[in-house]
């Protein structure tokens, strides 16, 4: 074989190399995919049950920062859901944070904390000095820097202190702008952050102005898992640039939705939005660490398994098990079935 071929033939070896790190290195999302909005609520249940489940074998607690918006409203069910799959929370046990804050008292409509406790905590029996607040004596005269560090120092610390060293459970939304917590897109105060775990603002670009939020070193570095909750049109945009080479790779059923569609999807690097750069470190080793639960309207992808909706057959829990060979399990945190 003359030279030329050999050395051409080598040099295949590290591009062929690259492009198999290049799939290594990639960040993977999961996708939890279900037929409309409404179904939402049902799917996260699921995933906080199994979350808390996991954290409660290894310890007494379970920790879960929620965002506020219109996220709240789906954990309304939460509770009743738990006792439809006759699954205990031991609520006694639960640790509520904030994943971000607007610098208003808690009796205020725009209080991520008046929507947390109107449509979850009002209901359930968490103790009311475990769902933990900002220090609203420092509103008055205080610095929003203030209330941010009093939040990270009193709150975040110790109770990450107690759970060694990371949040269970990070539950967020996402903007039309591609936002979370108060993450805003282009704000290099918080976006920039690089110590501390909560990050005060006096100018957000969405009213009111002055808000804290938990940081990227807390969302990739300090969370076991988080989950983002989609829906509608308004959101495919941001979907369709933050994710690349999204796959259908199953479909999967609950107690209360008969087909619920699991893909998986690479992030874009770099991320255009902040809602893209959240990634917890541990996703790295273990797939489950981030999952974006969203309808099919925000996210329409290419369904694998289409034969149901092209013949119009009805979807059946048996024939998915016996096809795909899934079974229940308690253990496993990425799928759904029985408690």
């Amino acid at each position: 074989m003359p030279y030329k071929q050999k050395l051409a033939k080598t040099e295949l070896i590290p591009h062929l190399l690259a492009l198999i790190m290049n799939q290594f290195d990639a960040y993977h999302a999961k996708l939890l995919i279900v037929p409309s909005g409404s179904n939402i609520g049902s799917v996260l249940s699921d995933q906080i049950m199994l979350t808390c489940r996991a954290a409660l074998y290894k310890r007494d607690k379970f920790t879960i920062a929620l965002s506020g918006g219109s996220l709240p409203k789906l954990l309304q069910n939460l509770s009743q859901h738990f006792t439809d799959v006759k699954f205990d929370p031991q609520w006694e046990k639960w640790h509520v944070l904030l994943a971000d804050e607007r610098c208003v008292v808690s009796t205020h409509e725009d209080s991520n904390l008046n929507s947390i406790r109107c449509n979850f905590t009002n209901d359930v029996p968490i103790p009311i000095d475990q769902v933990y607040g900002i220090d609203e004596s420092l509103l008055e005269n205080e610095s929003t820097e203030a209330i941010a560090a009093a939040y990270e120092e009193k709150v975040v610390k110790p109770i990450l202190e107690q759970c060694d060293g990371m949040l269970d459970c990070v539950v967020l939304g996402f903007g039309e702008d591609g936002h979370t917590c108060s993450l805003f897109p282009n704000h290099s105060l918080v976006l920039k952050e690089e110590t501390r775990l909560v990050a005060p603002i006096d100018d957000s670009p969405k009213p009111p102005s002055s808000r804290i939020t938990l940081t990227f070193n807390v969302l990739n570095k300090l969370s076991r898992r988080i989950i983002f909750c989609g829906v509608g049109l308004s959101k495919r945009p941001i979907l369709e640039a933050i994710f690349e080479n999204t796959t259908e790779k199953d479909i999967f059923f609950n107690k209360h939705i008969k087909k619920i569609r699991m893909a998986k999807a690479d992030m874009v690097e770099p991320a255009p939005y902040p809602c893209g750069m959240v990634r917890p470190v541990k996703g790295q080793y273990n797939s489950a660490a981030l999952i974006w639960i969203v309808d099919d309207d925000a996210q329409n992808i290419r369904k694998i398994y289409d034969k149901y909706d092209e013949e119009g057959l009805e979807f059946d829990n048996s024939d998915c098990i016996r096809k795909f060979g899934w079974q229940s399990s308690d253990n496993d945190i990425t799928k759904f079935g029985r408690a």
